[in-house]
């Protein structure tokens, strides 16, 4: 046979006590669940932050569907700088980087319109800009005897 499962009356001296629990653990658990909250937050950024290949007081800035193409977009442009200080400067490379830096400010255009479109165009955008992203890294790599 079945045993039926007693469940407890909910009284008034029961109410009484479960306030007093609560009056007594309430101050002491909300500091520590405020607590774990923040540090799941923090790692939460950190996380995002890395696979990112930003800082994390940067993450902000790369935010939303193509925050990530605007993460490469400026790795990219910090990787055009670096091409024109370091020691392998010469005209065509100059005429490089101009020409990358211009196609940058276009492909984050279009990264930032691709944001209100209906998702399948966005998509779409957003990996034609990943295909022209992928080429001029790749011509990076090369200009810095890498790939």
């Amino acid at each position: 046979m079945a045993r039926k499962r007693r469940v407890p009356k909910l009284t008034a001296s029961n109410t009484k006590n479960l306030i007093g629990v609560g009056k007594v653990l309430i101050p002491v658990l909300a500091p520590i669940a405020l607590k774990a909250a923040s540090v799941a937050r923090d790692r939460y950024d950190q996380m995002r932050a890395r696979r990112l290949g930003v800082p994390v007081d940067s993450l902000a800035q790369f935010s939303g569907r193509g925050g990530a193409l605007h993460a490469r977009l400026v790795g990219v442009g910090n990787a055009i700088g670096d091409l024109r200080t370091s020691g392998r400067s010469t005209p065509e490379a100059d005429q490089f980087a101009a020409d990358s830096e211009q196609r940058l400010v276009q492909l984050a255009a279009a990264v930032r319109a691709a944001e209100r479109m209906p998702s399948t165009r966005r998509k779409a955008a957003h990996r034609s800009v990943a295909a022209a992203l992928d080429q001029m890294e790749a011509e990076l790599l090369r200009r810095f005897d890498v790939g």
